[in-house]
């Protein structure tokens, strides 16, 4: 995996080491190995970013559909050559239990599937004008490329989340500036090499390590004319005030839950809920953190679902059999143990875990919660931890009422068999989208992803991102 790994960022097609004085250490999230050091950028060198990512969207705004897209392809064949160390590389440096990064992989390769089939789809609208004024003309809109779009991209999907952005871009003949996540820059650099290889470019695409302070430069270069980030609420919405009249994509958090009705499938509720909660020990925005269960089925749910809890495997994210591995850092780990023994001081009851399983190792008990209040941060805030706060309800409305009482608003799960049901929490619930008899932690890449409230602003999933990428132009004639 060694000779895979790069430490410098990637500007304009050449490998550039950064002239701070600063360096980022990259480490395994297992065993805290050092993988990487790389030194930081300075802010001339993000300019020159900005510099050589202009000068290849000029040159790419110009290209026709079929060569968008075959380029795409290109990238497509070059990351299947290499999927075994993307997901190793993955797993190592995210934490991410390694079955669970091979799919990560398989995704991208999917993302970027879709991003060079919608090269060739990208299309805008006849727009009606034979009456009043418009007797006579006709109309239609075509969506134009803008620009060099500036990204932010986690740690959680330290490629495929990259690639949402990336992607779309690429379909459209925008170029890119990415930041990726600290905890996690490796995976994005050894995507850029490939940028290299298939023949985009110098500036198509550039990865920079920077700090903050200079990151920054990103909201206000004006030559950035979309800015899409993914990450926590706090960061994203505070970004969003600095960006000035670029478009914004914002792909934030959540505190995903789940409603089990009288009707479910119990089983089938239990045999979700477990990687739905506790996959990649609750590291993903649409992890399920709450569940309200009706209370004429509540005491059987809870005896399956601690017996399902016993099974889940702890420890290293190399094993194939580990679903809940390190959290990506020990302030977290300090974070979510402090926010569960605070829970449980306001009266909050642990029915299993509540406690660090490996200090050595980052790795936090798979832990379920109930009699919890919704001013407890463990039900109101994103955890991002395997924690489940787990309550009954009396009625289906109240268990609506409780999902909607938050600032996030994501993606819900409902699990229902009747049909009346279904329809009345689709049109109450206050979320991005409503998953039936499914865990919230289901996405597919070409769906229109995203949130409302806290959660984001405009929608991921290739088709929806090259709309939010791009400007529709009107013709008259």
């Amino acid at each position: 995996m060694h000779s895979f790994l790069k430490n410098t960022s990637f500007i304009g097609n050449q490998w550039v080491q950064g002239n701070s004085n600063d360096i980022l250490r990259v480490k395994n999230k297992y065993n805290q190995s050092l993988l990487a050091e790389i030194s930081y950028l300075n802010a001339d060198q993000l300019d020159s970013a900005f510099d050589v990512a202009q000068i290849a969207f000029e040159q790419m705004k110009t290209w026709d559909a079929g060569k968008r897209s075959e380029l795409l392809f290109k990238l497509v064949e070059a990351l299947k050559e290499q999927q075994e160390s993307f997901a190793q590389l993955i797993s190592a440096e995210a934490g991410k239990p390694i079955e669970y990064a091979k799919a990560e992989v398989n995704r991208c390769i999917t993302t970027l599937e879709i991003s060079a089939q919608e090269a060739k789809r990208i299309q805008g609208e006849v727009v009606p004008m034979n009456f009043d004024q418009g007797v006579g003309k006709n109309a239609f809109t075509q969506r134009f490329a803008v620009g060099i779009v500036g990204c932010i991209s986690p740690f959680n999907f330290p490629l495929n989340l990259a690639l949402h952005k990336i992607g779309p871009a690429l379909a459209l003949g925008n170029s890119v500036v990415l930041k990726p996540s600290p905890y996690t820059p490796l995976t994005a650099l050894a995507f850029a090499s490939l940028i290299q290889k298939v023949g985009y470019p110098a500036g198509a695409v550039n990865v920079v390590i920077c700090e903050n302070d200079v990151a920054e430069k990103i909201l206000t270069e004006p030559r950035v004319k979309v800015f899409s980030f993914t990450g926590s609420p706090q960061v994203g919405w505070e970004l969003k005030n600095k960006a000035l009249k670029k478009k914004v994509i914002l792909e934030l958090g959540g505190n995903a839950a789940v409603i089990v009705d009288h009707s479910a499938d119990i089983e089938d509720v239990c045999e979700k809920l477990i990687p739905g909660a506790f996959l990649y020990s609750g590291q993903i925005c649409i992890s399920t953190q709450r569940c309200y269960v009706d209370s004429n089925v509540y005491d059987e749910f809870v005896e399956k679902l601690l017996e399902a809890v016993e099974e889940i495997e702890s420890g290293n994210p190399a094993n194939k059999k580990v679903i809940n591995g390190p959290i990506i850092d020990e302030s977290h780990v300090e974070r979510i143990h402090e926010w569960v023994q605070e829970a449980v001081a306001q009266g909050a009851k642990v029915l299993t875990g509540g406690h660090i399983l490996d200090e050595d190792h980052n790795i936090y008990a798979p832990t379920i919660l109930t009699d919890t209040s919704p001013d407890m941060k463990v039900v109101s805030e994103e955890i991002f931890g395997p924690v489940l706060i787990l309550d009954k309800t009396d009625y289906f409305d109240d268990a609506i009422e409780l999902v909607n009482d938050s600032k996030y608003g994501l993606q819900a799960g409902v699990f229902t068999n009747q049909i009346s049901q279904m329809k009345y929490a689709f049109n109450k619930l206050e979320v991005g989208a409503v998953l039936m008899n499914n865990v919230p932690g289901f996405r597919i890449d070409h769906m229109p992803y995203g949130g409302v409230k806290d959660s984001g602003l405009g929608r991921e999933g290739v088709k929806y991102t090259i709309e939010e990428m791009s400007e529709p132009k009107l013709l008259i004639f």
